[in-house]
């Protein structure tokens, strides 16, 4: 069995232990219907809106009329459609860098839930099991100093080794990522790499719980995908 598949192992009974859909697919529907109900709140302010500034009207410059009414209700009409067809917010990973260490966790999750439904079925367990992982070390990192060197090992790793692999993968062409080239397969690459952030996430996470910050910053591995062969390549 080779280490991939061991992860894989790991991965499954970690998802079975949170319950049969994926965590990340749980929490990607959670933000879909607390943005519904963001938007039908703007829905209500904008109505709230017109209940209180129509009568104001009335009284302060004279009446709205039946022609003004019809135009109130068409404006709230276009209004009302024009807010529940927004796009919800889009979470990107390009501020990643800079975003507060304790908050990278939940918000490279978030991310992650937008990336998977993209990705081999392979690669999307991995990515339950990564999601379950950094939502276990967000709490661990609420004191943790941003300028230990341990911070920095987790940053990178979470910040730019994991979006540089699935960025990377997503612009290979998709005819060629099962089979790749010189018998290169990204679809390989992409589990291979995801393997190894699942692992270096259980073992930081391990450490911080054991409160060895020396050993953390000193045993950091870098994905080792990146280095047998870019998949963006």
């Amino acid at each position: 069995m080779t280490d991939s598949d061991r992860i894989l192992q790991r991965a499954e009974s970690a998802l079975r232990r949170h319950g049969s859909e994926p965590r990340l697919a749980q929490r990607a529907r959670q933000r879909q219907r607390a943005g519904f109900f963001r938007k039908l709140g703007r829905v209500a302010m904008v109505a709230g809106g017109l209940v209180i500034g129509l009568p104001l009207w009335g009284l302060m410059v004279g009446p709205v009329g039946t022609t003004g009414l019809m135009l109130a209700v068409l404006a709230f009409i276009l209004a009302s459609i024009a807010i529940m067809l927004m796009p919800n917010r889009n979470i990107g990973v390009e501020n990643a860098p800079t975003t507060d260490l304790a908050r990278l966790p939940l918000r490279t999750e978030e991310w992650l839930s937008n990336q998977r439904a993209a990705l081999p079925a392979p690669a999307a367990r991995l990515v339950d099991g990564i999601g379950v992982k950094l939502e276990m070390l967000a709490p661990q990192l609420q004191a943790l100093n941003d300028k230990e060197p341990a911070a920095f090992e987790i940053r990178r790793l979470i910040a730019d080794e994991l979006p540089e692999l699935i960025n990377g993968y997503a612009r290979v062409p998709h005819h060629l990522r099962a089979e790749g080239l010189n018998g290169m397969s990204p679809d390989k690459q992409l589990v291979d790499g995801l393997a190894v952030v699942d692992s270096e996430l259980a073992r930081m996470s391990e450490q911080l719980a054991a409160g060895d910050l020396n050993k953390l910053a000193t045993q950091g591995r870098y994905l080792e995908i990146k280095y047998q062969g870019d998949v963006g390549g």
